[in-house]
């Protein structure tokens, strides 16, 4: 275990996926967490199944494990318990929460001074949407993310994880460690507001400056890339397999090796781009003779990957190596991806 922020107390009145996630970080880095839920328990603990036996003595959902390792659970009601939370909220470094804007400081009173307070919420402290709950699945409609994902000629589809809320997370610990340093550095603290929907708004990256740039909306690809070809997936004689050309260099060797003629308008991603199908098609034509195991093989150097099942991922050999799944007991959780090296 990281031992990095060790002596630094967190306090986690938060709930759900994202302030949970920024937490959990915190204790990945050795932090003292504690995490105050409810008499009936955070959400997620019911969110199954599939459950878990085992944990904590209590079945609880597996979605709850994915965001709570390492922390020290403690019930209290929030409105009959107040002078109970603040007086942990006295004793804490960094209170993260996820209440509407407004409300802990009502239920509570002023935050003490020397706390940094990470207030995550849907759409942020400021703004005419600054009252309005925030789900992912809404936000991922909201923010226009759904717009662009799934099939061409196929319905709107959603992220396959809470991917804003994931996102706010790693944003959200982030936003904490710079303050944890800047009030070592200078004394400051600071006061975080970290919302889904201007987190959920900056990871549009590309597709958002495309639009920037062009003008016009982006749209649904199935599993193609606006900028770059070939960067998608192709049916292989046994299952899906991506390609992903990203330079010349790669190019030049994916034509060599498949056999493929590199045409003058092909020669060039831009090229490639305004002759996307012709492109594709040809590619296609030559996969889908292949298995996918001797597509890695023949394909090396080239970024390239079957489309694996969790199950098959969670089995990579990649996975095992750097110890992926952590033992909590008996349950097999997820571990933290942070790993330093002396």
């Amino acid at each position: 275990m990281n031992t990095i922020l060790e002596g630094i107390n967190v306090l986690d009145l938060s709930r759900i996926l994202a302030g949970p996630y920024a937490a959990q970080i915190l204790a990945d880095l050795g932090a003292n967490v504690k995490k105050v839920e409810a008499p009936w328990g955070d959400d997620t603990r019911r969110w199954g199944p599939p459950f878990t036996t085992g944990f904590e003595n209590e079945k609880v959902a597996a979605y709850y494990l994915c965001c709570n390792r390492g922390k020290k659970v403690i019930q209290a009601d929030l409105k009959l318990e107040s002078e109970k939370i603040r007086s942990m909220i006295m004793d804490a470094d960094v209170v993260i929460e996820n209440f509407k804007p407004g409300t802990l400081e009502r239920l509570l009173g002023p935050i003490p001074e020397h706390v940094i307070l990470c207030s995550i919420s849907g759409f942020g402290a400021t703004g005419p949407r600054k009252d309005e709950p925030g789900y992912d699945l809404s936000l991922q409609a909201r923010s226009g993310i759904m717009s662009i994902t799934g099939d061409v000629d196929g319905p709107p589809v959603k992220v396959g994880v809470a991917w804003i809320d994931v996102i706010t997370g790693l944003n959200a610990g982030n936003a904490i460690l710079a303050a944890l340093f800047e009030k070592e550095r200078t004394g400051i603290i600071r006061k975080i507001d970290i919302s889904l929907w201007d987190c959920a708004i900056a990871a549009l990256v590309n597709q958002a400056q495309n639009m920037l740039a062009s003008g016009k909306n982006p749209t649904k690809m199935g599993s193609a890339h606006p900028n770059l070809v070939p960067y998608r997936a192709f049916k292989a004689n046994d299952g899906w397999f991506v390609v992903a050309v990203g330079s010349e260099p790669q190019w030049e060797k994916l034509c060599e090796i498949l056999n493929i003629n590199n045409l003058p308008e092909w020669s060039t991603n831009e090229g490639r781009i305004k002759n996307r199908v012709d492109v594709e098609l040809c590619i296609s034509n030559k996969l889908k003779n292949y298995n996918k195991k001797d597509l890695e093989e023949i394909l090396s150097g080239i970024p390239c990957a079957p489309i694996n099942t969790i199950e098959e991922a969670l089995n990579d050999p990649q996975s095992i190596s750097r110890g992926a799944i952590k033992m909590i007991g008996e349950i097999p959780t997820l571990a933290s991806p942070l790993r330093f090296i002396k």
